[in-house]
Formats: structure tokens, sequence, C-alpha cells
């Protein structure tokens, strides 16, 4: 079996709208050294050792479900259970 961490969060051009909202809370509760905030998804797949390519398979889900592509960046760590 593999396990399969992935991050997705907005490419650096994209505005983190959220992100933004997270660090302003932060600096009022006193944390002013806090200079920015990133917002993302974390997901957890576990894979069966029989997919010949898991990277790919990986890369693949994360296209086609896991992250828009078009906004969004995705990073991946692949483990032997």
């Amino acid at each position: 079996m593999y396990q399969v961490e992935i991050f997705v969060t907005y490419k650096e051009s994209i505005l983190d709208p959220q992100g933004e909202a997270i660090q302003q809370a932060v600096n009022q509760m006193g944390y002013s050294e806090v200079k920015s905030v990133r917002q993302g998804k974390y997901f957890e797949l576990e894979i069966s050792k029989d997919v010949a390519d898991v990277q790919a398979r990986v890369e693949a889900i994360c296209d086609k479900l896991l992250a828009n592509v078009t906004m969004e960046a995705y990073r991946y760590t692949i483990k032997e259970a």
C-alpha cells in the first residue's frame, strides 16, 4: 500500500482572501510577527501497490479532481506503508 499526502494551495499569483482574513485575525490577537498566511487543502490517499506508476496516478487525480490547476498548485509525498 502507498500512503500519499497531498497539499493544495493557491498559486503565488492568486489572491488568497481567506489567508488574508486569517492573517488579520492572528495579528489582532497580538501575533504581529505573522506577516503572511496561505490557506489550503490537505488530502490523504491510500493506493494499492498494484498501480504501475503511482506518481502518474496521483498527478491525474490531482489534475482532474483535487486541484483547480488554473488557480491552484499541489505538492505531494508518497510513502510505502
